[in-house]
């Protein structure tokens, strides 16, 4: 089953015909995902690699079906994007682009929320069902078919800590990076609580970072509402407090937010937190064992 990206995805590319859209749309599909279309508004009639290029997301969904976007649009540009990947009845968006101002972002939030459109991103690495479907950005290479979800704020981290999984021939259901932007589309409750419904999923880890309360929220999900165990990483235990560190929703004001504090909201309801990545994986791994 998986979540968010599966076989039934049918991907339209927006900002196909770009260096990065071109080069991750064809990646995507060379891996195994139905990638339909792609959009860049007065290149209509074009082709990528065989992918057909339409002038809008409307036209591309009703030549082709698509139910998936992938948006790859420059930042100044993406909201409306995303606008209108949602007007053409798509129900999921995942949006790499980053640098997408705040504002512009909170107003699409609160466009697409009542509509039950599964966002993604931005400034995230995508979604990635292994043997099913790969949109955004990840190295499908590093990770494997499995029962293990991974929803993250950070790409690298994602990669890392799969790769750890894979070497220790523990499989992966979904990752999902989620972006580590102050407005993203979907917080770690949206995804866990995907993951909880999804039947080939038998335990979730999370990776997080200083900033924000995401995580706290999610330790109170966690113990309210999941059957499913958890295995947790934060990241920035070094980072000075009230400096931004990687992305623009990782900085540390005053006490709250750190990696500490976050680590013992997580413990205290019973989610087991690895210090470093290896650890993470080993934790997940004896999780497996125990539950075989």
């Amino acid at each position: 089953m998986a979540i968010v990206v599966d076989r039934d995805t049918r991907l339209v590319v927006q900002g196909i015909t770009g260096r990065e859209g071109s080069f991750h749309a064809t990646r995507n599909k060379a891996y195994g995902t139905q990638v339909v279309a792609g959009v860049t508004p007065g290149k209509g009639g074009l082709d990528v690699e065989g992918i057909p290029v339409f002038d809008t997301v409307t036209g591309a969904v009703a030549e082709t079906d698509a139910n998936t976007a992938m948006v790859f649009v420059p930042a100044r540009f993406a909201a409306d994007a995303i606008y209108e990947a949602v007007d053409a009845g798509i129900r999921t968006v995942i949006t790499i682009t980053e640098g997408i101002p705040a504002h512009d972002m909170l107003r699409v939030y609160n466009y697409v929320r009542p509509r039950g459109i599964t966002l993604v991103g931005p400034n995230c690495p995508g979604a990635l069902s292994p043997g099913k479907a790969n949109v955004g950005i990840i190295p499908a290479e590093i990770f494997a078919e499995g029962r293990v979800g991974l929803v993250s704020r950070s790409g690298t981290l994602t990669y890392q800590i799969g790769h750890e999984l894979t070497r220790l021939g523990i499989g992966q259901s979904t990752i999902v990076g989620i972006g580590g932007d102050p407005v993203v589309g979907s917080s770690f409750i949206d995804i866990l609580e995907k993951f909880e419904a999804d039947p080939e999923t038998e335990l979730v880890v999370m990776v997080g970072e200083i900033g924000g309360d995401e995580e706290e929220k999610a330790a109170v999900f966690i113990a309210e509402r999941m059957s499913k165990p958890v295995v947790a990483y934060i990241a920035g235990f070094t980072a000075p407090p009230g400096k931004t560190m990687g992305h623009a929703g990782a900085i540390i004001s005053g006490s709250a937010g750190t990696a500490q504090a976050k680590k013992e909201a997580l413990e205290a309801r019973g989610v087991r937190v690895g210090t470093n990545p290896t650890e993470v994986a080993q934790l997940v791994a004896d999780a497996v064992g125990a539950r075989a």
